[in-house]
């Protein structure tokens, strides 16, 4: 089978097409025939060694797909050949609070990723995707899917009226505006693009502020909010924005910090200002099997539709990789097995 993998050193460059043994399931496990991935900003990571620097075995990259059930190992009676699936994030998380362990078992790294036309996992680490969605829009749902779930619907519990505020128009951004709206929330995008400030309010956003013809956007959120601020940001920016963030939150307001985009540290947090606030900073990780499970329920019922920017054919891979590095996408960029 055809695969790509990461060798002999970290950068794009070092990302190359590999032949490999089709595997064999084992007891408890499915091969899946792969037919589409999706592309996050960790895959990046991952690839220039920000994530384990000290890899030394070929690793496929990629976390996110959806691929269709081909054979079944013994003992496997969860799914039925010809059934669509997708592999859950971090393989050991089923339910209930992470753990420590929990992060040996993310897919991408440390383990062995999608980026390969057939892969094998046990049929509990497998979750079934809506029908009505196609193979792309299936394969956008593991990650930046279940990331956007989890801060909005469980652990941030947006209710009808509340304001959101959700940095940028890419996959994890765009999934928490969809998520917000299906609350009754109302929704601040923020991006540096008129254009696709247009596009997300054509999703539902009631308002967007440009960040670089506002830098201080966290007032022009108090001013649409009439002081108050927003009941919950979706912080994706990391260490240029949480700061912003805090002074744009209502008393007793909730921060889902999901990226790192402007950076992994903050120089200097704004301590008093958090205190003042009540401020709630709750990080988020992906999710589980079991939140998976629960927001695709939602998105059959509601027929929601993933945004997707840019499809590419498995043979233009690093090209995808590519445009992804640059950042100049709306929703996700996919690639079609």
């Amino acid at each position: 089978m055809k695969a790509y993998v990461i060798q002999g050193g970290f950068g794009l460059d070092h990302v190359t097409e590999a032949d490999l043994p089709i595997p064999s399931p084992a007891r408890g496990e499915v091969l899946i025939r792969m037919k589409a991935v999706s592309l996050n900003a960790r895959d990046i990571g991952v690839i220039d060694g920000f994530y384990n620097p000290e890899l030394s075995e070929p690793l496929i990259p990629v976390s996110d797909g959806v691929g269709e059930v081909i054979a079944l190992g013994e003992q496997a009676g969860k799914f039925q050949v010809g059934e669509r699936v997708s592999p859950i994030f971090t393989q050991s998380w089923k339910s209930g609070e992470a753990t420590r362990e929990n992060w040996i078992t993310s897919l991408g790294s440390p383990l062995q990723g999608l980026l390969a036309e057939y892969v094998v996992f046990p049929e509990e680490g497998l979750v079934r995707v809506p029908e009505h969605l196609t193979d792309i829009e299936a394969a956008t749902l593991p990650c930046a899917g279940v990331t956007a779930w989890h801060a909005i619907v469980e652990e941030g519990k947006v209710k009808e009226g509340d304001t959101i505020v959700v940095q940028g128009t890419g996959g994890v951004s765009l999934f928490a505006l969809q998520f917000a709206k299906l609350q009754g929330a109302k929704v601040i995008v923020t991006s540096s693009s008129d254009i696709k400030l247009a596009r997300a309010k054509a999703l539902g956003a009631d308002y967007g502020i440009h960040y670089k013809d506002t830098e201080q956007w966290d007032e022009a959120v108090l001013t649409y909010t009439e002081g108050r601020g927003a009941d919950h940001i979706v912080d994706l920016g990391g260490g240029t924005t949480l700061n912003r963030s805090i002074s744009a939150l209502r008393v007793g307001g909730q921060i889902s910090m999901i990226g790192i985009l402007s950076g992994a540290s903050v120089d200097s947090l704004a301590i008093v200002p958090a205190i003042l606030r009540r401020a709630r900073l709750q990080a988020i990780n992906v999710g589980s099997r079991d939140m998976f499970e629960r927001m695709n329920a939602a998105i059959a019922y509601h027929q929601l539709r993933p945004v997707v920017d840019t499809v590419y054919p498995f043979t233009q891979a690093l090209e995808a990789l590519s445009h992804l590095a640059k950042g100049s996408y709306f929703g996700k960029l996919a690639i079609q097995f």
